[in-house]
């Protein structure tokens, strides 16, 4: 009898060990009780009514993130491609999420689908493949407001990768080799642009300098030349000054009047004018000269 009772004794404790539940952080379940909710265990330790309540699920509260696979999609312009999506959700209330929807995963794949249809089916293709934060927040907004019935939270939707049709590809990837030919045949062309208009400038700056050299040149030969002419003019206006100072008679007048011209017709010059003074004294050198050859004996000559 006692061993029987006994075995009694330790069947309810395990049965109350095994009832004793600890909801981990960042958990949540439901409780139904008779198979209706009665309630939802937050963070802690709980207790379980055996055979009357148990757990209709275990529900995680922090962010999730799925994965969907490659959805065919049609643009407005009928071009078929493949889009996949990731969509960034939470769970913001455990009742909701047990029993508003059955498979909810599979909904929010199901609804981003035809979500991700609607919006592409507005849009050509090039809108579709540079308006990608347009689609995420439209896709988010659409998405959050549908699974508010079901306890989720859409935080953010990605489009993943957007494949359009291979011949499509092929073509895209011809416009962007010709667009990058292009670019390079401007490059090309800015550089051999800059290059002349630098040459053309090296070329004008040479020729200033040179220009302004010779110009210096010429003034600096200038004003030697004008320096030279009247450092003459100073010493003849000095020897003039000087020959007035001494008083000179009619004489020494003439004699350097006819040193002068002495003087000049050393020159090249074909035609000269003599003045009567000096043609005197020309002539009465000449008279001087005959009297002196006729007196003198021919033995002294």
């Amino acid at each position: 009898m006692g061993f029987v009772f006994l075995i009694l004794v330790l069947i309810v404790l395990v049965v109350i060990i095994s009832n004793i539940k600890i909801v981990p952080q960042a958990k949540a379940y439901t409780i139904e009780r008779l198979g209706s909710y009665q309630g939802t265990w937050q963070t802690g330790l709980h207790f379980k009514i055996p055979l009357i309540e148990k757990i209709a699920r275990k529900v995680t509260l922090k962010e999730q993130v799925v994965d969907f696979e490659p959805q065919p999609v049609i643009t407005k312009d009928n071009v078929t491609m493949q889009i996949d999506t990731v969509v960034y959700f939470q769970i913001t209330d455990p009742k909701l999420f047990t029993y508003g929807v059955e498979n909810p995963m599979a909904a929010i794949e199901n609804l981003t689908a035809t979500t991700l249809r609607n919006i592409i089916g507005d849009l050509e293709l090039d809108e579709t493949l540079t308006s990608r934060d347009v689609i995420n927040t439209k896709m988010r907004s659409i998405l959050d407001e549908a699974t508010d019935a079901w306890g989720i939270k859409i935080n953010r939707v990605e489009l993943k990768n957007i494949i359009p049709p291979k011949a499509i590809q092929e073509s895209m990837e011809k416009q962007m080799k010709a667009e990058r030919e292009r670019r390079e045949a401007i490059l090309v062309a800015e550089g051999q642009k800059q290059s002349a208009i630098l040459v053309a400038q090296g070329e004008k700056e040479s020729m200033v300098l040179r220009a302004d050299a010779k110009r210096e040149a010429q003034i600096k030969e200038a004003q030697g030349q004008a320096e030279a002419l009247m450092t003459v003019q100073k010493a003849l206006a000095d020897s003039l000054t000087l020959l007035n100072e001494a008083a000179p008679n009619d004489q020494v007048i003439r004699l350097k009047a006819l040193e002068a011209f002495q003087k000049a017709a050393d020159g090249k010059a074909t035609k000269i004018i003599i003045p009567s003074e000096i043609q005197g004294l020309a002539g009465l050198a000449s008279s001087v000269k005959e009297i002196w050859q006729t007196e003198t004996p021919e033995s002294d000559k």
